[in-house]
């Protein structure tokens, strides 16, 4: 069965696992979930990515990230832009969430960048997630 929305799945799959408190969870690849995972990272939201496999069976391999005390670092994820109702934001409209403890990442055409980045390039686009 095919996956209607990838991007939305992808998402699923880390809220599930980290409701479960797993370590890494795996999602087909795509280049598109790679540089919005690529944003989490460099937000601090995630440890690592890998890729796994070739062809087809090529996987990314997310490393989930928990603080000391074993509390969630990502506690909410939610899909703003949908393949039925696509959101798109300015750099005006882009204000920090939750007064700065969370984060909403912004396809733009200087790739996918969190919202304080855009802010600073000066840069608007389609609103992929929002995260805190």
């Amino acid at each position: 069965m095919s996956v209607s929305d990838p991007i939305s799945d992808m998402l699923t799959r880390i809220r599930n696992a980290l409701t479960r408190n797993k370590e890494t969870v795996a999602v087909p690849f795509s280049k598109y979930k790679f540089s919005i995972l690529e944003a989490f990272k460099r937000e601090g939201y995630i440890s690592r990515i890998e890729i796994e496999g070739e062809g087809v069976s090529k996987k990314l391999v997310v490393a989930l990230k928990y603080g000391e005390s074993g509390e969630k670092v990502i506690t909410q994820l939610i899909r703003e832009s949908k393949p039925s109702r696509k959101i798109y934001k300015g750099t005006k409209d882009l204000t920090p969430v939750r007064s700065g403890f969370g984060s909403s990442f912004v396809s733009t055409s200087n790739g996918i960048l969190s919202d304080r980045e855009c802010r600073e390039q000066f840069v608007g686009g389609e609103l992929v997630c929002t995260l805190w």
